[in-house]
């Protein structure tokens, strides 16, 4: 199936963005082992995101037939298709879903996929300005790499994983273009293959996974900040 597309602006990256198919940036002694935390005990909207059968990043699904992921994600499919698994914390089950068109932002490393199929589950309830702010406690949810010491294709993890993380800012420049919210490590980081996954605080997703250090910082594109655009393309 070929995927209807609208084009985006891309900027330069400051951070290592965490796509799948990047090689690591590890920081030297940083922990190994997202790297640390813990096993989710829910998907909360999570999907797993391929990119011509390959696992590539992580989503949200946000809508019957929306899943919100990271521009540097649809854009790094490189005209494969994508498809996403969606409704198990386990990234080999679930049902499978085919992407139709992608919305790519001009202005921020996100992106909406529309998909084949309305999905009856729960949406990720999308934040409005408020919602988060410097000194929170969020949670960030992924399938991505959890070492540092090989290549990060190698180590991504069969399972949800979840990590939190402590806000700095709401209003950070994000090297992958687009205004953030900047978190510091708390039990875990977020790493490669983390990348268009979650941010949650106050029981609300209030980011998606653009860069890390993989060390100690992480910076997710401010949702918040983005809802005109989202309800524009997706309608919620």
């Amino acid at each position: 199936m070929r995927i209807a597309r609208t084009a985006a602006v891309v900027s330069g990256i400051a951070f290592t963005a965490l796509a799948a198919a990047l090689p690591a940036a590890a920081t030297p002694g940083s922990a190994p082992a997202i790297i640390d935390g813990g096993n989710a005990d829910s998907t909360h909207a999570a999907a797993r995101m391929f990119a011509g059968g390959k696992e590539i990043c992580s989503a949200t699904i946000v809508a019957p037939d929306w899943i919100l992921t990271a521009r540097h994600c649809t854009q790094g499919a490189e005209g494969k298709q994508i498809t996403f698994h969606v409704g198990d914390l386990d990234q080999s089950k679930g049902t499978e879903v085919s992407a139709t068109s992608v919305h790519d932002s001009d202005n921020a490393d996100i992106s909406l996929v529309q998909i084949d199929q309305k999905l009856k589950t729960d949406y990720a309830p999308l934040g409005t300005e408020g919602d988060v702010k410097a000194g929170d406690q969020a949670e960030v949810y992924g399938w991505g790499a959890t070492c540092t010491d090989k290549p990060e294709r190698d180590c991504q993890s069969p399972v949800l994983k979840v990590a939190k993380v402590k806000v700095d800012s709401v209003d950070c420049a994000d090297g992958a273009a687009g205004v953030s919210v900047c978190a510091e490590r708390g039990d875990g980081i977020t790493a490669g293959g983390d990348s268009g996954g979650p941010m949650y605080a106050n029981g609300k997703q209030v980011g998606v996974a653009s860069t890390s250090d993989r060390s100690t910082t992480t910076a997710y594109i401010n949702v918040t900040r983005y809802r005109d655009w989202i309800k524009s393309v997706a309608g919620v």
